[in-house]
């Protein structure tokens, strides 16, 4: 799944006007934001912590306008705790973001 960050990218210059160093920082802390919700859901196999790991991750993309994020976090809500090509789906994001 391609991700798109466009509006995730306007969100942030709004954020951080001409100053690219904080732009570059707001993005860092949102891709790390991320990882760590999808590191916890990975190793998440109850109900309670995958759905809070879950839910999460849905705010985060729901704050930041990150729709195929958001869609991801939708499919970890309906999913098993613990199912793997959720989870996988997620890594790939994370990797397909990072390397923008």
């Amino acid at each position: 799944m391609a991700q798109d960050a466009g509006a995730l990218d306007v969100t942030l210059a709004a954020a951080a006007g001409e100053d690219r160093q904080l732009y570059e920082e707001l993005r860092e802390a949102f891709r790390e934001s991320v990882a760590r919700q999808v590191d916890l859901l990975s190793r998440s196999r109850c109900d309670g912590n995958w759905t809070v790991s879950a839910m999460r991750l849905k705010g985060l993309a729901a704050s930041f306008h990150v729709d195929p994020l958001h869609e991801l976090a939708e499919r970890a809500l309906e999913a098993a705790p613990g199912e793997p090509t959720v989870v996988r789906a997620l890594a790939q994001w994370l990797a397909e973001f990072s390397e923008v």
